[in-house]
């Protein structure tokens, strides 16, 4: 056993050993840069940047030097290394703003965050800095496809801002804190930049769920209303619609669409 650990230390030991810079040899920057786009697309991300980094530290003033950065901007998002892909998307940007190249360091910067996003019962703030890298995007290159998929994954962003609005909601509910969570639920029927998602059919349901609670059975019913007008289909009006009738305030439009399992209604957690 004891054998082991010292060998698992050496091994942990080396994995956290910088690794040696290339050893400093004029080369021709054609060589350099062919040498680290072989090692690119052999998917040797590692010594790829390596090579970039030389023909940035030996031509810096080069056409090459500009399309290295953003050859290891590419290279460490593709080997998973997002803090140096945007740092490198941070240098390309701070040089040459007005290279026409730089739409490309804009949208990877936000790409980068964007994809590092967590699950929304944890710190969502990848979430609101890939928002705000992604709405860049879009303003400053518009027409491009780098802003059309920056609009669709602005979208996904929103989707998950809302679900965090919904989790916390949800948490204020079971904790029987019915003003808290509903002032959660509005924030996701409120906001623009939340009425295109997922969340708002559910979001309404629940405060027809926190108004019963209250004893607020009009407000309760205009919130049904509004769900049955906008989501007439949607299984969270057929619950809505379920649960007032049961409290004898049955609305006057019926539920196009069904009630799923019973236990889709619950509060998750």
């Amino acid at each position: 056993m004891l054998v082991i650990a010292v060998v698992s230390a050496g091994v942990t030991a080396c994995a956290n050993r910088p690794r040696p810079r290339l050893a400093y040899e004029e080369r021709p920057v054609e060589l350099l840069y062919t040498t680290a786009y072989d090692r690119l697309e052999r998917g040797r991300w590692r010594d790829a940047i390596d090579y970039f980094q030389e023909v940035e530290r030996q031509h810096p003033y080069s056409e090459w030097s500009r399309h290295a950065i953003l050859m290891q901007v590419y290279a460490h998002y593709q080997g998973g290394n997002y803090a140096e892909a945007i740092s490198a998307s941070d240098r390309f940007i701070q040089l040459f703003p007005g290279n026409p190249s730089a739409v490309y360091a804009f949208y990877m910067r936000a790409v980068c965050l964007f994809e590092q996003i967590v699950d929304v019962g944890r710190d969502q703030g990848n979430a609101e800095q890939a928002l705000l890298g992604l709405r860049e995007v879009v303003r400053r290159f518009p027409g491009t496809p780098y802003a059309s998929d920056a609009l669709v994954k602005i979208d996904m962003v929103n989707d998950q801002l809302a679900g965090k609005e919904m989790n916390i909601g949800r948490y204020y509910q079971r904790a029987d804190q019915p003003l808290a969570a509903m002032n959660r639920y509005r924030v996701v029927i409120d906001n623009p930049d939340f009425q295109r998602t997922s969340h708002v059919p559910e979001a309404l349901y629940r405060l027809v769920e926190v108004n019963l609670m209250l004893g607020l059975e009009d407000e309760a019913t205009r919130n049904a209303a509004v769900l049955g007008f906008n989501y007439p289909g949607s299984p969270w009006y057929a619950e809505a619609y379920a649960l007032l009738t049961e409290q004898g305030n049955r609305p006057d439009q019926a539920p196009e669409g069904r009630r799923e399992n019973w236990i889709q209604r619950l509060i998750p957690g």
